[in-house]
C-alpha cells in the first residue's frame, strides 16, 4: 500500500469508528483452520457442502466436472502459510445450463450491521485476496445480500504467479440486513457456471435484484482442463474504499471463531479421548452432557464418525459398544447439548451408574456439532 494511499485510510477508518484490529469480517481467512479434512476428492456434483477449511462453503453442480478441495502448505507467499487450493480431477467440456461451481462464505446479519446496508449512510465495501493457477483464467466475485434478494459481481484475473486482488463495491442503501444469527450476506467466487447464471449481461455497476443471468457473466470455466488448478488465501472483508494489509489472527483465536459453526472432538495423539461424563437411564440407554464453548450459533446436528468405535463404560469400567448416538432435542440449546448412546451390547448398563463416552485414537472415530449458515 502507498503512503498517500494509508494516509487515506487512516482518515476512513477514524471516520467509519475502524481503528487498530477487527477489520477483517471474513472467518479464518488465512486457511488456518481445517477441522473436517485437509483434502477431500471426487467434488463437484454434491451440492451444497462444506469439506475441508473451515467457513468455507463449496457450492458445486456439475454433470461432468469434479475436482480436489485441500489445505496445502505454501512457501512462495510471504506472510502466509497455508491456502485453499482446487484442483481439477475430470474436466467438462460440455457445460449445461444450470451447472455452477462456487467457493462461498455466509454471514449472520448481526455481524453486519456496521456497513448499514439500507440506509443513507451505507458504507462501501472492499474484498481483498492473493490467488494464483496454473494458467490465465477470468472469475467472477459476487456479493449477495440473501435478506433482500439483491446482489453485485465484478470479475478479477487470475495468473500463474501470487496476484493480490483488490475489489471495491459501492454502498447499497436499499434493503437493510437484518439483526439476528441467520444467513444475510454471501461471499461467492463463481469458477464456473452455465448459461442459467451467464447468459445476460454481469451486474457489476450497482447493486440491484437478483437476476439469474447476470450473476457469473464473463468468466472463465474451471473445468476447462484436467490441468486446472486454483490457489487461494489471504481472504479480506471491510468496510470502506481502501483495501488494507491483512489482519492476520491467531490460531487459537481463528479455531474458536469457527467453533460457532463446526465444532469437533476426535481422538488424537494415539490417546484414549473421553467426549463425556454422563450417565445411564436405562439398561441400554444412557445420556451424556456436553458444554458447548464457544456458544454456537444455535442448537446444533451431530455428526459423528464410525459408531463401532466409539464406545462407552459400563458398571466395571469395560468398554461397551454402542448402536446409535443422537442429539436429545428437547434438552438442547447452542450452550449445551444432551448426548443420547443407545442400543448398548448386552444390556450391561444399570439405570443410574455412571458413565464415560469416549474412543480410542482413530480418524474414523469423532464427534461434531454443527451450526453453519
Amino acid at each position: 500500500m502507498s503512503k498517500a494511499a494509508e494516509l487515506a485510510k487512516i482518515g476512513e477508518v477514524a471516520t467509519n469508528s475502524q481503528i487498530g484490529g477487527r477489520r477483517n469480517i471474513m472467518y479464518n481467512g488465512a486457511m488456518q483452520v481445517a477441522q473436517r479434512a485437509t483434502s477431500v476428492t471426487g467434488l463437484g456434483a454434491d451440492g451444497n457442502t462444506y469439506n475441508t477449511l473451515d467457513r468455507f462453503q463449496m457450492l458445486a453442480n456439475a454433470t461432468a466436472g469434479r475436482f480436489t478441495m485441500s489445505q496445502t502448505a505454501i512457501t512462495d507467499l510471504p506472510g502466509f502459510a497455508n491456502c485453499l487450493k482446487l484442483d481439477c480431477t475430470t474436466a467438462d467440456a460440455s457445460i449445461a445450463a444450470g451447472e455452477y461451481l462456487i467457493v462461498g462464505q455466509n454471514f449472520e446479519g448481526q455481524d453486519l450491521q456496521q456497513i448499514k446496508k439500507g440506509t443513507s449512510n451505507a458504507e462501501k465495501l472492499t474484498v481483498s485476496f492473493y490467488v494464483k493457477g496454473n494458467a490465465n483464467a477470468t472469475y467472477v466475485f459476487e456479493i449477495l445480500d440473501a435478506d433482500n434478494n439483491r446482489q453485485i459481481s465484478k470479475t478479477f484475473a487470475v495468473t500463474t504467479a501470487w496476484t493480490r486482488i483488490i475489489i471495491t463495491f459501492p454502498a447499497d442503501t436499499t434493503g437493510a440486513i437484518d439483526d439476528d444469527n441467520a444467513q444475510s450476506l454471501r461471499l461467492f467466487i463463481w469458477l464456473h457456471a452455465g448459461s442459467t447464471y451467464a447468459s445476460g449481461t454481469l451486474n457489476s455497476s450497482s447493486w440491484a435484484t437478483s437476476t439469474a443471468a447476470n450473476r457469473a457473466v464473463g468468466g472463465s470455466s474451471f473445468f476447462d482442463a484436467t490441468s486446472r488448478t486454483f490457489f487461494i488465501t489471504g481472504y479480506q472483508l471491510e468496510v470502506g474504499s481502501v483495501a488494507t494489509p491483512f489482519e492476520n489472527r491467531s490460531f487459537g483465536e481463528e479455531l474458536a471463531m469457527c467453533k460457532r459453526y463446526y465444532h469437533k472432538m476426535d481422538a488424537v495423539n494415539g490417546a484414549t479421548v473421553s467426549y463425556a461424563v454422563g450417565q445411564a437411564y436405562t439398561t441400554d440407554d444412557a445420556w451424556f452432557p456436553v458444554s458447548l464453548s464457544p456458544e454456537m450459533r444455535t442448537t446444533p446436528t451431530l455428526d459423528h464418525g464410525t459408531l463401532s468405535k466409539i464406545q462407552l463404560t459400563d458398571a466395571d469400567l469395560s468398554g461397551e459398544a454402542i448402536g446409535g448416538l443422537s442429539i436429545h432435542t428437547g434438552s438442547s440449546n447452542e450452550r449445551n447439548v444432551a448426548l443420547n448412546a443407545i442400543n448398548i451390547t448386552g444390556d450391561v448398563l444399570t439405570a443410574g451408574d455412571s458413565s464415560v463416552l469416549f474412543a480410542e485414537d482413530d480418524v474414523a472415530s469423532y464427534i461434531a456439532f454443527i451450526a453453519e449458515l
